[in-house]
């Protein structure tokens, strides 16, 4: 009687052994599951990207002001009879040593 219930245990281990680690398994099947949701997360994050690049080019195909626009800041164009006039950012010689002796410890100052 021992040699049967060993004999159907070991049949049935035969029989799950497909079902879970075979070429169709549960678990290769919860692995492509898996590997699925992410292509389909990365699908996603490109549709937006493309649908950005598709306003884009229609924009330009349409109108001239994202034509000029692109020119004025990607190429620093300016129009005919336009005066350019640049604002630098104050990082002078007094800024700068103001942030050093703000660093400094106490002791050294």
């Amino acid at each position: 009687m021992r040699w049967l219930s060993i004999a159907l245990v070991a049949l049935v281990v035969l029989l799950q052994y497909p079902l879970w680690v075979g070429k169709g398994g549960w678990l290769r099947v919860w692995d492509v599951d898996r590997q699925l949701q992410q292509q389909k997360e990365a699908n996603k994050a490109l549709e937006v990207r493309n649908a950005g690049f598709d306003a884009e080019v229609r924009d330009l195909k349409q109108g001239y002001d994202a034509i000029e626009e692109r020119a004025r800041f990607e190429l620093g164009m300016i129009k005919q009879d336009e005066v350019f006039v640049q604002i630098p950012e104050k990082m002078g010689a007094e800024k700068v040593a103001a942030d050093k002796t703000a660093t400094k410890p106490a002791a050294a100052r």
